[in-house]
């Protein structure tokens, strides 16, 4: 059978005729175990229903069903990974400034070959790990964290490889007191800097900036039920609705799964999941990850490294700039950007000159009193983006 039973007590609501049939299947080949009865026809059909009913399922998924999968206790998180497709593992600690967060992990390992610079969001299975990495939320020092070590795969030429599966970085007190801001926004600006190859893997949760802070990198992979958002569905219907009841409608509207991602351009590839999702299938989840990530670094390894600047700068670049729906080439972006700044500039200059005119007509005349400076009715009708000053 392409797909194995869940393992676990917990199951999604459009999982359970799925799990009901596959008990069924169970009880029948206990039964022919037991009687000896050769079931082995009808077991068998079972079994390619089962199948059937699985992608007739998971081919209709909305973005907030693919969402649950996302966060299923039963996903393979980071550590699972780890054990199926890296050696060689040597873990990297501490920040040098504050602690060790246990929330990212850093370290040397090999995956299919390439010697790398792996950085990963932890976040845990049980209650006891998932407390020690914060729900896999992290604080500054483990934003600090990757990057010195970024920074040393980069003095060693070892390419980087990410794993990004987080709710966000934590807003607490402390990790805002620590500048969780401002660590975030320096990886940020470093591994858009970064020579040697980065390769990341969206394998679960992409939330907000506690994802991008180890999510700028030449190839953005993303696993086929995981989702990358500026925002939880749940945070985004409380925002615009009052109520974390509409976080199904939020999901749809924010357009945060793979498909949709591939399409604008935020990511790079979808790494295909096993029918039913990686938490049915671990092994076979970790394969096709160890394939997509090899894949990317190949790939990779044919640019030298200002070609691979070059490249990640347009990517980057390209990353949001839309006009009526289509994405914009770099060379029109840059055209539209310099327009953009003659024209503010250019209302400024009018407004400037027409205050300095004014005040060299006296400010006390009555009829200048309330006028507005010539060139100001020009700089509202502008749009927002254009507007100067």
């Amino acid at each position: 059978m392409a797909s194995q039973a869940l393992s676990g007590p917990y199951v999604l609501d459009f999982e359970k005729p799925i799990v009901e049939l596959e008990k069924k299947i169970e009880e029948l080949v206990a039964f022919a175990q037991s009687t000896e009865m050769d079931l082995s026809g009808q077991i068998a059909e079972l079994r390619r229903r089962a199948d059937e009913l699985v992608r007739e399922i998971h081919a209709g998924l909305t973005p907030w069903q693919r969402v649950q999968i996302a966060r299923h206790p039963q996903r393979p998180t980071f550590t699972d990974y780890l054990h199926a497709i890296v050696e060689d593992w040597l873990e990297l600690h501490g920040d040098r400034a504050f602690g060790d967060d246990r929330a990212i992990a850093t370290g040397f390992g090999r995956i299919g070959g390439w010697r790398v610079m792996i950085v990963a969001h932890k976040k845990g299975k049980t209650t006891k790990e998932r407390v020690a990495t914060n729900f896999g939320m992290p604080h500054p020092e483990g934003y600090r964290k990757a990057l010195r070590k970024m920074k040393l795969a980069e003095k060693l030429g070892l390419p980087v490889v990410t794993f990004i599966n987080t709710p966000g970085a934590y807003c607490g007190i402390g990790a805002e007191e620590r500048g969780q801001a401002h660590a975030i926004a320096e990886n940020l600006l470093h591994m858009a800097r970064l020579r040697v190859p980065v390769v990341c893997v969206v394998i679960g949760e992409g939330g907000s900036g506690g994802a991008l802070g180890i999510g700028v990198g030449d190839r953005v992979l993303m696993l086929e039920n995981a989702y990358y958002s500026v925002i939880s569905p749940e945070g985004c219907a409380a925002i615009l609705w009052k109520t974390a009841e509409k976080a199904a409608l939020a999901a749809e509207i924010l357009k945060i799964t793979s498909r949709d991602l591939l399409e604008f351009g935020v990511i790079d590839a979808i790494v295909p999941e096993p029918p039913g999702g990686a938490h049915r299938n671990p092994a076979e989840a970790a394969r096709l990850v160890k394939g997509a990530v090899v894949g990317a670094l190949e790939d990779l390894a044919r640019r030298d490294v200002e070609t691979l600047l070059a490249e990640r700068y347009e990517k980057l670049r390209r990353v949001g700039a839309w006009i009526e729906g289509q994405p914009i080439e770099p060379a029109l972006a840059e055209d539209i950007a310099d327009a953009t700044d003659e024209l503010g500039l250019r209302a400024r200059t009018d407004a400037a000159a027409a205050s300095e005119a004014g005040e060299g007509a006296g400010a006390g005349a009555g009829a200048g009193a309330g006028a507005a400076p010539a060139g100001a009715a020009e700089a509202r009708d502008l749009p927002r983006g254009e507007r100067g000053g």
